[in-house]
């Protein structure tokens, strides 16, 4: 689904500049749950935006479904980022005076779907977060973990081909951030691909995968049992 090869990011500033990825390289199959780490400053969160077509690369090559993003425009990116990639931030970017349910359809707004189908399938999407009996409400009206996943359900209601997560306990207790957690492992179990951007050990422990940077390269890419399968039992 995704190649990374000898990845470069700069950021130029006057005659300054700073290199942020350093030539790293990986590839992620589908259905994978990968959590990328790496302190402040690492580059986690640069490489999360060059995968999710929000930045492009200074140099080396990223491949989506097997096509060099270098080919494609930026609305073509544009395209690409609103069918087959959702989003979950740390600071949920949710609409403040928008309903809980209309938050949900936002990324349904330029499929030419009519109003009904977009209902359900926001109602859809909110149902596998367990939250249904709170779409009428705003932001607000809800904890910090309800908000998020009201953001999970946004994300999901397109039925993109991955999932990016950021940070998304930072904002949360322990309980919401388990529960977060919880259903970012029920989507991956139904087939979504997930990639989460973490700096907390907790978190990234309920992945498969480990990616871990430090000062712009890879330093760590290794599989590992969850948290969840060592619990149950599943693997071995």
């Amino acid at each position: 689904m995704i190649e990374v090869k000898n990845l470069i990011k700069e950021y130029r500033n006057d005659h300054v500049v700073t290199r942020v990825l350093k030539g790293i390289s990986f590839n992620i199959k589908e259905g994978e749950f990968i959590a990328i780490m790496g302190h402040s400053g690492s580059g986690k969160s640069t490489l999360m935006h060059i995968m999710g077509f929000l930045d492009r690369p200074t140099g080396g090559s990223y491949k989506f479904d097997g096509q060099s993003i270098d080919d494609l425009s930026d609305d073509e990116l544009a395209r690409i980022r609103n069918k087959k990639i959702g989003f979950v931030f740390q600071s949920f970017n949710l609409l403040a005076r928008t309903s809980v349910l209309e938050n949900v359809k936002l990324p349904l707004i330029f499929t030419g779907l009519s109003s009904k189908y977009k209902n359900d399938i926001a109602k859809d999407a909110l149902k596998s977060v367990d939250l249904l009996h709170r779409l009428d409400h705003f932001p607000n009206q809800l904890s910090g973990g309800e908000q998020q996943r009201v953001a999970i359900a946004r994300a999901i209601a397109n039925h993109p081909s991955i999932i990016f997560a950021d940070e998304p306990t930072g904002n949360l207790d322990s309980k919401s951030g388990q529960q977060i957690m919880e259903i970012l492992q029920k989507l991956n179990e139904q087939g979504n691909t997930i990639i989460l951007v973490t700096h907390e050990k907790y978190t990234s422990e309920m992945a498969k995968r480990i990616i871990e940077l430090m000062d712009g390269n890879l330093i760590i890419d290794k599989k590992v049992i969850s948290r969840k399968y060592a619990r149950d039992g599943l693997l071995k």
